[in-house]
């Protein structure tokens, strides 16, 4: 656990730019978009409709933005929206989005329009940060005029179909570094105390609290308890310092907080949220939980 201050910038002042171009300067990358992600899209094009949906300019970097479309697309159809990698340091968010459309998704055809966004946040991914470039969170900037191009980039492939998003399942998941490296990094960026917190073992889900759905809920708990196990609750009845509702399911304020799942009024949606760290599971079982978490999600609104 860290104890000291981050090794970037004052206490109790936030970061400017000079703290903001120090951070990044830190920032190195560790694996490769277009080798990992790109080929994984490119494989699956004798299948899919591929839209390329806006560029990011980190100059030097240039990343394509790519998603996943049904093939034989009908205006009628309600729509699944699956997006993975919003923090693109959540490798089973991307790898899970992926084994789903590869292994899983044509067994919706005909039924339900798929819109799949593998990676929304690939300089993320390469440098397995939670940040973009300009040390902002994607996944609190969906909201109008958002900051963060690649938040901005999704609302706009979205936007001219958000009416018929049925449900939109949004994969995460937490891993040790949330607490050695990116609540460190938030705290001193936004100039507050760190206080340290701990990692929830095991798969939960972030409901709406606005507009709960316990019955989806349920459901995709259920179905993901037989891949990995469900995060319990703390000592306080809690997840993440959110109370537990339901085994393994917690509320957020969606829209308000400008979370990627608030990104449409779907009446079915959640964010997933799984622990790769866990000596009782591994990554490889962390991809198939996100894989069975969207057919579960879909298998229930079907049911509906």
């Amino acid at each position: 656990m860290q104890s000291s201050f981050y090794p970037i910038g004052t206490p109790g002042v936030p970061w400017g730019e000079a703290e903001i171009t120090a951070w990044r300067a830190r920032q190195q990358r560790q694996r490769s978009y277009a080798d990992e992600v790109l080929a994984a899209i490119d494989r699956l094009r004798d299948r899919y409709d591929v839209v390329q949906y806006g560029q990011l300019d980190y100059a030097p970097d240039i990343y394509p933005l790519f998603a996943l479309r049904s093939r034989g697309w009908q205006d009628g159809r309600p729509v699944a929206l699956v997006t993975g990698g919003v923090h693109g340091y959540e490798t089973s968010g991307v790898h899970g989005a992926l084994r789903f459309a590869d292994r899983d998704a044509a067994d919706y055809a005909g039924r339900l329009d798929l819109l799949i966004v593998p990676c929304v946040s690939p300089w993320g991914y390469e440098r397995i940060h939670r940040w973009n470039p300009r040390a902002l969170d994607p996944n609190r900037s969906f909201r109008p005029d958002s900051p963060a191009p690649e938040s901005a980039a999704l609302m706009a492939l979205v936007a001219p179909i958000a009416d018929r998003v049925r449900v939109h399942i949004d994969l995460h998941e937490t891993t040790d570094t949330d607490e050695t490296e990116f609540r460190p990094a938030l705290a001193a960026r936004d100039g507050q105390p760190f206080t340290p917190g701990s990692i929830p073992d095991g798969f939960y889900l972030v409901d709406d609290v606005d507009a709960p759905q316990p019955g989806f809920q349920d459901a995709v708990i259920r179905a993901v308890s037989a891949v990995t196990h469900i995060a319990p609750a703390d000592a306080h009845g809690e997840i993440i310092g959110s109370p537990v509702v339901a085994p393994g399911v917690i509320r957020y304020a969606l829209r308000s907080l400008g979370l990627c799942a608030g990104l449409t009024d779907a009446p079915y949606r959640t964010t997933t949220e799984v622990y790769p760290d866990s000596p009782r599971t591994t990554p490889a079982l962390c991809n198939e939980a996100q894989a069975t978490a969207v057919r579960a999600a879909l298998d229930y609104v079907l049911g509906q």
